[in-house]
C-alpha cells in the first residue's frame, strides 16, 4: 500500500503561488501608473500656477524688457537701451503732478513705459488701468505729467533751436547736393479730433476742408539728414499753411543765406524774411515741363520726400491719428513731445546712419 506522503515531505503547490505573484505584479503596475500620472499632475499644476501668477502680475517693463520687439511695439522706441537712456534723463527730475497727488503704487519706469503706450497705441485709459492695475485718474494723471516731462527734456533743451546750415552741411546726404544752403524742409501734417456738436464755432474752426473732418494742423521742419529740427503748436484746421507759417515763430529763426524746400502748394515766398529763398517745384504753365524742370521737379521731390517720411514716423505714435479730447488742452504739448520721441529711432536716411556707423 501507497502511503500519503508527510506534510514535511510534500511538493510546494503552484496553484497557491501564482495568483500571490500575479498581484504583485499588478500592484507594481498600478503603483508606476500612479507615479506617471501624479507626475503628469504635478507638471500641470505648475505650469497652471505658472499662468495664474503671469496673469495676476500687472504689465510691467520687466515683461518686455529682453525683447526690443515689444519694446518697439509698446513704446515706439527701436530697443531697450535707447527707452532706458530716455528714463536716465527724467529719473531724477522733479515731478509736477498734473492732479497735485503722486502714484506711488506703480514705479517711475513702469509711469514712463505706460506713457509712451498712450502715446503709442493709443490705448483707452481703461484699458492702461487695467493692465497696470491702477485707477483711470491714476493713468491721466501719469500721461499729463510724463507728456510734459518728455516735451521738457527731450524737446526744449534739444529742438527749440533750428540748426544752422553750416551744422547741416555737417552731414549733408547727396540727395541735397543741389541744395547745400538748406536750412529745413517744411511740410504741414493734420491730426483728426472729435468736437462737441454743441460747439458750432469749433467745429467750424477745426474743419479742414483738405481732410474732409475736425483736425488740428501743425508745422514740420526737417534738416537735410531727416532729422526733425521744427515743430510749430497746433492750430485749428481750417488754417492755411501759409498762416500757420507766419504766425508759428519759424521766420524768426532764418537768416540771410537759407533755403526753404517745400510742396509747390506752400506758398510762403511772400512772407518770408529777406534774403530766405523758397524752393518748390515749378508749376505747369504750359501744355508740357521742359527738360530742366522736369529735373528740378526730381530734384526737389528726392529732397523733400525726407519731410513725408519723417511725419509717418511720427504718426507710427497713434496719438497723432485721432486726438482724444482729453488730451486737446495739452495737444501742443504731445506734438512735440512726439517729434523729440521720433528723433530718437534709427536716422531716416541710410546715408547719414552709415555716416555715424562709420564714427
Amino acid at each position: 500500500m501507497f502511503s500519503e506522503p508527510s506534510a514535511s515531505h510534500a511538493r510546494p503547490s503552484t496553484s497557491s503561488a501564482g495568483p500571490s505573484s500575479a498581484a504583485q505584479s499588478v500592484s507594481a503596475a498600478s503603483n508606476v501608473a500612479l507615479e506617471v500620472e501624479v507626475y503628469f499632475l504635478k507638471q500641470r499644476l505648475q505650469e497652471c500656477e505658472e499662468k495664474i501668477k503671469y496673469l495676476s502680475v500687472r504689465f510691467s517693463y520687466e515683461n518686455i524688457k529682453n525683447n526690443d520687439r515689444l519694446v518697439l511695439l509698446y513704446t515706439g522706441l527701436p530697443k531697450s537701451t535707447i527707452f532706458e537712456t530716455l528714463f536716465k534723463l527724467i529719473e531724477n527730475i522733479e515731478v509736477k503732478w498734473y492732479l497735485k497727488w503722486g502714484i506711488k503704487k506703480l514705479n517711475k519706469i513702469d509711469q514712463l513705459l505706460l506713457t509712451l503706450m498712450k502715446l503709442r497705441l493709443n490705448c483707452p485709459h481703461l484699458d492702461l488701468a487695467q493692465r497696470f492695475d491702477i485707477s483711470q485718474a491714476a493713468v491721466t494723471n501719469i500721461v499729463i505729467t510724463y507728456v510734459h516731462l518728455i516735451y521738457e527734456v527731450l524737446y526744449q533743451q534739444f529742438m527749440e533751436v533750428i540748426p544752422s546750415r553750416q551744422k547741416n552741411k555737417s552731414c549733408l546726404p547727396t540727395s541735397f547736393s543741389n541744395f547745400t544752403n538748406c536750412r529745413a524742409v517744411l511740410d504741414c501734417t493734420e491730426i483728426f479730433t472729435v468736437v462737441a456738436r454743441t460747439s458750432m464755432k469749433k467745429q467750424r474752426l477745426t474743419y479742414s476742408s483738405y481732410k474732409h473732418h475736425n483736425t488740428f494742423k501743425g508745422l514740420i521742419g526737417v534738416a537735410p539728414n531727416g532729422v526733425i529740427t521744427y515743430v510749430s503748436d497746433l492750430y485749428v484746421g481750417s488754417t492755411s499753411d501759409q498762416k500757420v507759417v507766419q504766425d508759428c515763430g519759424i521766420l524768426k529763426q532764418l537768416e540771410v543765406g537759407d533755403l526753404i524746400l517745400a510742396d509747390r502748394g506752400f506758398l510762403i515766398q511772400n512772407i518770408l524774411p529777406p534774403g530766405v529763398s523758397l524752393n518748390i517745384p515749378p508749376f505747369l504753365r504750359s501744355p508740357q515741363f521742359t527738360p530742366e524742370q522736369v529735373q528740378c521737379t526730381e530734384n526737389i521731390a528726392r529732397a523733400r520726400i525726407h519731410v513725408e517720411r519723417a511725419i509717418r514716423r511720427m504718426k507710427c505714435y497713434h496719438i497723432l491719428n485721432f486726438m482724444p479730447r482729453s488730451l486737446c488742452s495739452y495737444g501742443d504739448v504731445v506734438f512735440k513731445a512726439v517729434a523729440a520721441l521720433t528723433n530718437l529711432q534709427y536716422p531716416l536716411i541710410r546715408e547719414v546712419s552709415q555716416f555715424f556707423n562709420d564714427e
